[in-house]
């Protein structure tokens, strides 16, 4: 899923870039009010996990890949979208400047495929669905639902971009990341937030969770 510089043209990959900068400046000002001595470590710890899984692609054809993101991981685990564009920024520019995985006039669009778009769409996916279905299947369902449709923005950007024709972009970056999204996404996110529920509840900074406790208090009151 990291496109290429040769990918999109300059001036639309400006355009990206233009529309991923607020999101960017949102999770920083998220980090500088939200993260704390413990969290770091956290995050930091999640940044290096996510950097690991997304070495590993799987090529799809047409000069693209498909792998994992994590972006939906991070933000459920610290119940914000924002500090899942805060990680992928992060590990987007480690990859791009170091090892040369992405482009870097393309990297705009990247962090919004896979920072904005995964991030956002996962968690208010899971915070919608886990009332509902519980957290595990809403942690799998938001993962799942965050990487799918990333992958379609993906495949739209690079039909605009003439780089491939639509139907068959979306098709193939579509098939793969439905699979890799149940098989890798859905359920490693589902696992590590089933195991962090379990184990270190006081770690899921769910704020739906928090504001629907207290109004039940009220009401019982």
């Amino acid at each position: 899923m990291h496109i290429p510089d040769s990918f999109i043209p300059l001036g639309q990959a400006v355009i990206y870039w233009v529309i991923a900068l607020p999101f960017i400046i949102m999770s920083m000002r998220w980090a500088r009010k939200e993260l704390d001595e413990m969290k770091v470590p956290i995050l930091a710890a999640l940044a290096a996990g996510i950097f690991a899984i997304q070495a590993m692609n799987i090529p799809i054809g047409m000069g693209t890949s498909g792998h994992m993101v994590g972006a939906a991981l991070v933000a459920i685990v610290f119940g914000s979208p924002w500090a899942g564009v805060l990680v992928l920024t992060l590990v987007l520019l480690v990859q791009g400047f170091a090892f040369g995985d992405g482009g870097i006039t393309t990297m705009g669009a990247n962090i919004l495929n896979m920072g904005v778009v995964s991030g956002f769409v996962g968690y208010y996916t899971y915070a919608a669905l886990r009332k509902s279905v519980g957290t595990s299947i809403a942690a799998f369902g938001g993962a799942w639902l965050g990487l799918f449709i990333s992958a379609m923005v993906c495949a739209v950007q690079m039909w605009l971009a003439g780089t491939f024709p639509l139907v068959p972009g979306l098709m193939a970056m579509g098939t793969y990341h439905l699979i890799i999204g149940f098989i890798g996404e859905g359920l490693i996110t589902a696992v590590v937030i089933t195991a962090i529920a379990k184990s270190r509840p006081d770690l899921l900074e769910d704020s739906f969770t928090v504001k629907s406790d207290t109004s039940k208090k009220e009401v019982h009151a």
